[in-house]
């Protein structure tokens, strides 16, 4: 019969591989993707999902303890931080002018789509 221990123990290790799994597949897809926007997207990925997973694998490795409680805001601080930072490159990238790659969409960015009017 098996143990809480082993139970909390085996969900652990699981979230630890599988959020490590998701960082190695986003670390090479990241050195594949053809243009700016693709490689940012994996980026954002390895950073949100994989983190986050591995994160709490290690929450429940702590237990119940002030270890936790310091991972968890971690957890909250790259849930928070992460998409906004991609935000930022992502809305920098747009405003200089970077077009999206032909390979990597159908999908054209139309010019008029892409000018902001600057402030005078």
């Amino acid at each position: 019969m098996m143990t809480v221990e082993l139970l909390l123990n085996i969900l652990s290790w699981a979230l630890i591989l599988l959020g490590s799994g998701l960082v190695l597949i986003g670390s090479f897809g990241f050195f594949r993707l053809p243009d700016f926007w693709s490689r940012l997207h994996a980026a954002s990925v390895i950073d949100s999902g994989g983190m986050i997973l591995i994160i709490l694998g290690m929450c429940f490795q702590a237990g119940l303890s002030l270890i936790t409680v310091k991972l968890l805001f971690i957890a909250i601080f790259l849930i928070i931080t992460g998409p906004t930072a991609t935000h930022a490159v992502a809305n920098a990238a747009l405003v200089s002018g970077l077009m999206i790659n032909d390979r990597s969409s159908n999908n054209k960015i139309r010019e008029e789509d892409l000018k902001i009017e600057k402030k005078e």
